[in-house]
């Protein structure tokens, strides 16, 4: 019986090993064919949080308020109006930017847009705020989108992050980049440092009478495999490469966050925004509606979303599961963890 199990263990090992190389060819040959259209596809959407804000404070106030009260207060909120429109050529401008960082950095399709079209028209008097979402991801992703904000320090454009709930691995390198980073007491923050892990079917094809074959030019082409069998020698390798990802990675964060014992914080280990701050990791503890709200009667608040249209790869990705989408992972892509 035991046997039996065994054998349709492996069966189903078999299956899935041929499924995923299936989809991953056919998501490819699907990002081919849409990598044209997907270019150029999207819209801006520009939302002024002031007047949002100020519709709904109106839209409560009616509603509890007595008839002198609701009197008063759309007195006072025409006044306050018309002092606005009189001083909004001076006023602080404040752009927000939300990054919900996936594995693959993702979103950083829409960072790079939304940066370009706030360089366009901010001035060093203004300052950008990204409300960033992520526990890491894939090296190469994250530090692209880590460049776009690279970017707005790069044009002295004073640059804010704030993290409500989690940025660690490749989120924290992004928040690393920026002026001043604002945390919620409760978000998680760290993990400087890099993982790479994957399977290998070595001993199963071995048991299955299965060859492998894979032929390379270089010594160190292929360093790990899934299916091959993997030496010391490559592992070394690997280790060394992943060793140079987490020294660029520390020398980022060491070179904006002055005065920071990197040694200490780049362990791999992630702490509350509470235990970061003393650790130098954050500026300040708060959450972003907090912040944002404080800022609300002296500057001038809008939201900038590039809105992308989902391609039809990036559709056959959500329709076929988070499996698929760990793909890279599973063919050994290191992540910053």
């Amino acid at each position: 019986m035991l046997s039996a199990f065994a054998h349709l263990a492996y069966f189903t090992a078999e299956c899935l090993i041929i499924v995923l190389m299936l989809l991953g060819l056919l998501a490819g040959l699907l990002a081919l064919i849409s990598f044209s259209r997907q270019a150029m596809s999207g819209k801006l959407e520009i939302t002024h949080l002031n007047e949002g804000y100020q519709d709904a404070r109106a839209q409560l106030m009616e509603a509890v308020a007595t008839k002198k009260q609701w009197k008063d207060f759309q007195h006072a909120q025409k006044k306050q109006i018309k002092e606005n429109a009189l001083t909004q050529a001076t006023r602080k401008k404040i752009y927000v930017i939300e990054f919900a960082g996936d594995i693959k950095a993702s979103a950083v399709a829409a960072l790079r847009r939304e940066v370009s079209v706030i360089l366009s028209v901010a001035t060093s008097a203004d300052e950008v705020v990204v409300k960033l979402e992520s526990g890491g991801g894939m090296v190469h992703a994250y530090g692209l989108a880590t460049a776009q904000l690279m970017r707005l320090r790069n044009h002295k454009i004073p640059l804010t992050v704030i993290i409500d709930k989690v940025a660690a691995s490749g989120g924290y390198m992004m928040a690393a980049v920026a002026n001043q980073i604002i945390a919620a007491p409760f978000a998680m923050i760290g993990s400087i440092g890099v993982i790479l892990q994957l399977p290998n079917f070595n001993r199963l094809l071995k048991d299955k009478n299965i060859d492998f074959e894979q032929i390379t030019a270089g010594n160190f082409k292929r360093t790990l495999t899934i299916f091959g069998e993997n030496t010391e020698e490559g592992r070394t390798k690997m280790r060394a490469e992943l060793e140079a990802i987490h020294q660029q990675f520390k020398q980022l964060v060491a070179h904006y966050r002055t005065g920071i014992d990197i040694d200490k914080v780049a362990t791999g280990e992630h702490w509350s925004a509470s235990e970061a701050l003393s650790l130098k990791l954050v500026d300040g503890l708060a959450t972003s509606d907090e912040f944002l709200d404080a800022r609300l009667p002296n500057a001038d608040i809008y939201c900038v979303r590039y809105q992308l249209k989902k391609s039809l790869s990036e559709k056959f990705f959500a329709s076929t599961g988070r499996g698929i989408r760990h793909l890279g992972q599973s063919l050994g892509i290191p992540y910053i963890k």
